[in-house]
């Protein structure tokens, strides 16, 4: 059995676990991330988890999924908003594979979570995908032939900062601003909702969150909409932590999606919803080295 460590680096945890020569992950844990030690702590982090594995028996790859912008050729972070300081420039592939002598590949965590759903999940059968995750902003990637598409300087797919009429798409659609746009009509601190109160609340019949999702929803179709103009999906997966309340959202964002497309072009597109979920991004890591190897 092949054993390859895959680790998942996200604003608040490391998902980190051991992938064999099927594909499946045989065991895996975390730990809390602590961005504000900024690059040089989840760098120690990593070679930690690693070494960990490795006084359990050898490795043969490191595979790696991370938040910020990241160039997969040079295996760097490129850039990295505040959240993690001084993670911009972090060497992720150079320093562990001189120091642990095996290959080591890292991706975008947008970019793996895709991968994962193209190659066994929501959309394992479509030959071109349009996968967004909705959580504190909204990310996006394109997987094309089971690829990510990375655009000339892997800047792909950058669709938060994408504009709408009444702003950027992230400001107006993400779990953030559904939060903010819920407190604000009940005039409440926003640190008394989150996600799965809002939609708590809506099913028992709360007019004002419901208005508020209703609205996200409305903002999502037009987005996506835009998106599928240009690149035409066969699926477009939907992915973050509200989109477990997939029975609530998938009518209204179909419908929302047609209401923002041309029939031909609607009647085309499946909207769908992730399945992979925690394990994405480490399983999207492995179909990444695998993809390079």
């Amino acid at each position: 059995m092949t054993r390859t460590v895959a680790i998942d680096i996200g604003g608040t945890m490391i998902k980190h676990g051991i992938v064999d020569n099927l594909g499946c992950i045989v065991e895996a844990s975390e730990l809390a991330t602590e961005a504000y030690k900024g690059g040089p702590g989840i760098l120690q982090k990593v070679c930690q988890i690693i070494d960990n594995y490795l006084a359990e028996g050898s490795i043969d790859g490191i595979a790696i999924s991370s938040a910020g912008m990241v160039d997969p050729d040079e295996g760097c972070i490129f850039y990295s908003g505040p959240q993690i300081p001084n993670y911009a420039g972090t060497q992720f592939k150079k320093v562990l594979e001189d120091t642990y002598q095996v290959r080591t590949e890292i991706e975008n965590d947008v970019n793996c979570a895709g991968l994962a759903e193209a190659v066994s999940g929501s959309a394992k059968d479509s030959s071109i995908a349009l996968c967004l995750t909705i959580g504190t902003g909204i990310g996006g990637c394109l997987i094309i032939d089971k690829t990510v598409f990375h655009g000339f300087s892997n800047s792909a797919c950058e669709v938060g900062y994408m504009h709408l009429s009444d702003g950027d798409f992230q400001d107006l659609a993400s779990t953030t601003a559904l939060i903010a746009d819920v407190a604000k009509a009940h005039g409440d601190e926003i640190s008394r909702w989150d996600g799965r109160r809002i939609f708590q609340e809506a099913k028992k019949g709360n007019e004002k969150c419901i208005a508020s999702i209703d609205r996200m929803i409305n903002y999502l179709g037009q987005g996506i909409a835009n998106m599928v103009y240009v690149v035409n999906p066969e699926k477009v997966v939907l992915g973050g932590g509200i989109m477990a309340q997939k029975d609530y959202l998938q009518d209204k964002l179909s419908e929302s999606l047609k209401r923002n497309l041309v029939t031909s072009l609607a009647e085309k597109t499946a909207i769908v919803f992730a399945q992979h979920e925690n394990q994405a991004g480490m399983l999207g890591a492995y179909y990444h080295f695998k993809n390079r190897g």
